[in-house]
């Protein structure tokens, strides 16, 4: 039976944008996304949880990269994860809310990403990649990658 992901309200958060002057703080990774959207926070860590907490609160926003997208859109698929709203709906709902921010894969992040074969997982050497090329801590219940991408973790 799929588990049921994305009961966020995004019709609330439109009423609440994200304060212009409130930078993006991280990149998230795909676990840490699902338990933030499906109000399962209790799965995240401290640090990670006050983070998304932030974001819903308009105090700050989060890079999702796009593997990250592609890996949850996979799940849904899948039938792994349900979002309250059809994939892309969801997604673009997302965005738009400017709580969360579309970190694109690009040329430089593949390059970043060279470097990081400690990481044996593609998605996760991408994931922290993004991490590195925006200069931002990830938000990851793994502190190995990011201690291999040489960027802070956001979890504890």
């Amino acid at each position: 039976m799929p588990t049921r992901y994305g009961r966020r309200s995004w019709p609330r958060s439109a009423n609440n944008p994200v304060d212009p002057k409130a930078p993006p703080l991280a990149v998230t990774d795909t676990h840490a996304l699902i338990w933030a959207i499906d109000d399962n926070r209790k799965r995240l860590g401290k640090h990670a949880r006050k983070l998304f907490d932030n974001a819903d609160e308009a105090k700050c926003a989060i890079y999702i990269p796009a593997i990250v997208l592609a890996e949850l859109g996979e799940a849904c698929q899948k039938d792994r994860v349900t979002l309250a709203l059809p994939f892309e709906e969801w997604a673009r709902a997302a965005f738009a809310s400017g709580k969360y921010h579309e970190a694109e894969l690009t040329a430089e992040i593949v390059y970043v990403a060279q470097r990081l074969y400690a990481i044996a997982e593609r998605g996760d050497r991408l994931i922290a990649a993004t991490a590195v090329a925006l200069d931002l801590p990830l938000i990851t219940r793994d502190p190995q990658i990011a201690a291999a991408a040489g960027v802070e973790c956001l979890w504890a």
